[in-house]
């Protein structure tokens, strides 16, 4: 990949809207009817994130929770993302044969692309219950470049790299309160890392796990600055996203062209 950062066209800024909320367990339907008020209730957005595990909280209940390709909260976040005329994006569990994937959907109004999440949260036995994805997914959405992970891919560094292939980075996770200094420091450390806009939204309440969870929602300027910052409450932020800044920015301090070498090898 080159370490070139290709230039984004200034007319392309991005309007984003995070929304940090609790979440019913193991209640798709619920969940869905209370994330659609959110969502109907913004205007002007051109793409919407959700927690992971939105539909159902991070339940290690796979078999039971996982719904098929295409099944009730896909055709739900395509409808929407169709209604709204943006991208819808968050996290189900999703089964695909005997595979069952911790799958993050990234709903437009043409097309669903999904990632599965490579890193499974092996303390709460995810690893054991989810089989991971392995490969990156890079969507291009109304100009800008964007890099889909889930949660413990935060922890990553070298997955999330940014090789000259993206403009910002999407996290959706169910990080507990017990972590939030990492969640947060974490999140600007990949920001300046990689010299990319970050879209960060977590879940607040509690689960039946007996895990609490602070939000902590965020995003972020390619220079580590805090934009938004939802804190420990049920709310939601929204953002343009410049796209001329992230240019210039990458312009003036051209750090990505002497970046090390490197390859991934996934799997």
């Amino acid at each position: 990949m080159t370490r070139e950062q290709h230039g984004l066209n200034p007319e392309n800024n991005l309007t984003v809207s995070l929304i940090q909320a609790p979440l019913q367990w193991e209640d798709a339907g619920a969940n869905r009817h209370y994330f659609e008020q959110k969502i109907n209730a913004l205007e002007g957005s051109d793409l919407i994130l959700l927690p992971e595990m939105f539909n159902s909280g991070f339940s290690m209940n796979s078999q039971n929770i996982a719904e098929p390709v295409a099944g009730p909260t896909e055709r739900w976040l395509r409808d929407l993302a169709m209604r709204k005329n943006c991208a819808i994006a968050g996290s189900i569990a999703t089964r695909e044969g005997q595979r069952v994937s911790n799958r993050l959907l990234f709903a437009t109004p043409q097309h669903c692309y999904h990632y599965d999440k490579k890193h499974l949260f092996r303390m709460s036995g995810e690893h054991q219950h989810y089989q991971p994805g392995d490969q990156r997914c890079i969507v291009l959405w109304r100009g800008w470049r964007l890099c889909l992970q889930v949660c413990y891919d935060l922890r990553f560094p070298v997955f999330s790299r940014n090789r000259g292939d993206y403009d910002a980075l999407i996290y959706v996770a169910n990080w507990p309160a017990t972590r939030r200094y990492h969640w947060r420091q974490l999140l600007i450390a990949r920001a300046i890392e990689n010299q990319s806009c970050v879209l960060a939204v977590n879940r607040i309440g509690s689960d039946d796990n007996g895990l609490h969870y602070s939000g902590d929602s965020l995003i972020l300027a390619a220079d580590g600055t805090v934009l938004e910052d939802a804190e420990d409450r049920e709310q939601m932020l929204t953002s343009t996203l410049q796209a001329t800044q992230l240019r210039e920015y990458r312009l003036r301090f051209p750090g990505h062209l002497d970046a090390d070498d490197f390859e991934i090898t996934l799997g």
